[in-house]
């Protein structure tokens, strides 16, 4: 999952009624959709000053920039695949 991170006071909702937060573990929250499941966000609660928000979330053009990608077939307008000769994988 790609994602990006701000301060929670400037992350701005147009609606925020069914965010939910679930927090499996006293060490991370995570926010998403209370009606279509989809993953919104994620919060460590030891650094309460950022938000992780998962940038396929986000309205395009972004503006992101991907430092690392790990699987990248769906990958958004913030991703420039790379070509493939700068892994070398052996079969």
């Amino acid at each position: 999952m790609a994602g990006t991170a701000a301060q929670p006071e400037h992350v701005e909702f147009e609606a925020d009624a069914t965010l939910r937060w679930y927090t499996p573990h006293p060490t991370a929250q995570y926010g998403f959709c209370g009606e279509c499941g989809s993953s919104l966000f994620w919060r460590a609660t030891n650094d309460p000053h950022k938000l992780v928000i998962c940038a396929g979330t986000l309205d395009t053009p972004t503006g992101l920039k991907t430092t690392v990608a790990w699987w990248v077939g769906e990958a958004s307008d913030y991703h420039e695949r790379p070509a493939l000769t700068e892994y070398d994988y052996e079969s």
